[in-house]
């Protein structure tokens, strides 16, 4: 029987009844409150186009950065919105000049699109993309942080981690390594998509050269928010994507980073704009709380699919490798045919994947997530799994 706490929780958002959904960390629910606000603006700027983005635009993000600084730990003139991280890791991939024998430092737990996108830019370059491995079971965050670090040579120019791991959905040890990066004269580059509203953050403090983060992941905002920041120092090395009137703009800001990222030319800013309305909306419904009961649960989600399988967890010791995700070795078996039969059968939503030689199924859990729906998944996988086993 479902939690009627749970539920009410649940109502809070736009998902469709019936559906247990479990992944949001690959597309995450937006609230009815906070959805109310993004097309609030949207008609606000359909209603007086030219006062909004001539005359309103920059005092508008100005006070949506500002709101974002506060809950990310950054100074407003240091952060630029974006529609997603791969957009805002891609300005700065794009901007660092590789040279031929460079290289770029990663671990085998990436994000698909950032090894693409570096792949792409080193083969350019005549750089090398190098993915360290980073062996599981995980048990300390030192062991991880040297496991990274063996891979430096005086050839890496660039640090590039992932700070929660889309694959694996670990916490990864970033504090340390942009500490040893800075140290050694490496640009420190770290994809935050999954980190803010899952994990607490302190951008100036963490001192990385280049994060981008999500807000339409886990700080519930509309798709298409998301932030790049850039420590001041740092600045200077990057160049715009799209190359538009903040370039060289004839009445500066007080701010040429935010001067020449900011403004692209006509565009929806709507979801930006929400972002403060997605912050309140978490202050508003105790979220520390809300992300202690969604960890607990994502542990338990992880020990019942374990019990299932018969596979150990992929982290021992350290307790500080899951957030609101876990994921979790299969048998060898069929992991597409798996998803969707999970879906069609079940209208269980989450995700499979193969990686490094076997196969994984990851389990987000947000607010609106109770036990019910792992018991569904624990179920569904019990009758699935022998189902679509590989057969020798």
């Amino acid at each position: 029987m479902r939690d009627p706490h749970r539920s009410r929780t649940r109502d809070l958002f736009l998902l469709r009844p019936g559906v247990t959904y479990l992944n949001h960390g690959s597309f995450g629910a937006c609230p009815r409150s906070v959805f109310d606000r993004y097309q609030a603006w949207q008609g606000e700027l359909e209603a007086q186009p030219v006062e909004f983005l001539g005359r309103r635009f920059s005092a508008l993000m100005r006070s949506a950065r500002e709101a974002l600084g506060g809950f990310v730990g950054a100074a407003p003139d240091d952060l630029v919105f974006v529609p997603n991280a791969t957009t805002g890791l891609n300005a700065v991939a794009r901007s660092l000049r590789l040279a031929p024998g460079d290289e770029v430092l990663a671990t085998d737990h990436e994000y698909g699109a950032l090894d693409r996108t570096w792949t792409f830019l080193c083969e350019r370059a005549q750089a090398r993309y190098v993915r360290q491995s980073v062996p599981l079971p995980v048990s300390s965050p030192g062991d991880v942080a040297e496991a990274v670090w063996a891979g430096v040579t005086p050839r890496t120019r660039v640090l590039f981690l992932s700070h929660i791991t889309s694959t694996t959905a670990l916490v990864f040890p970033v504090a340390e390594l942009v500490r040893r990066a800075r140290a050694h004269g490496i640009v420190s580059v770290i994809d935050g998509a999954h980190a803010p509203g899952q994990i607490d953050l302190d951008l100036a403090a963490l001192g990385a050269d280049f994060y981008a983060g999500n807000c339409h992941k886990w700080m519930n905002a509309p798709k298409g928010s998301a932030f790049l920041f850039a420590r001041r120092e740092a600045q200077p090395l990057l160049e715009p994507l799209v190359v538009s009137w903040g370039w060289r703009a004839e009445r500066p800001g007080p701010s040429r980073f935010v001067d020449e990222h900011e403004w692209q030319g006509t565009r929806d800013v709507a979801a930006y704009l929400s972002v403060p309305a997605a912050i309140a909306f978490m202050r508003e419904h105790g979220w520390e709380r809300v992300r202690e009961h969604c960890r607990a649960l994502a542990g338990r989600a992880r020990d019942a699919v374990n019990a299932v399988t018969g596979r150990a967890a992929l982290t021992t010791g350290h307790d500080g490798w899951v957030a609101q995700m876990a994921t979790m070795e299969l048998p060898g078996c069929d992991h597409e045919l798996l998803q969707r039969r999970l879906w069609d059968e079940y209208s269980v939503e989450i995700p499979t994947f193969a990686w490094n030689g076997g196969s994984y199924i990851r389990v987000s859990i947000q607010a609106y997530n109770d036990e019910l729906d792992v018991k569904t998944l624990v179920e569904a996988l019990r009758r699935l799994l022998p189902e679509v086993a590989r057969r020798p």
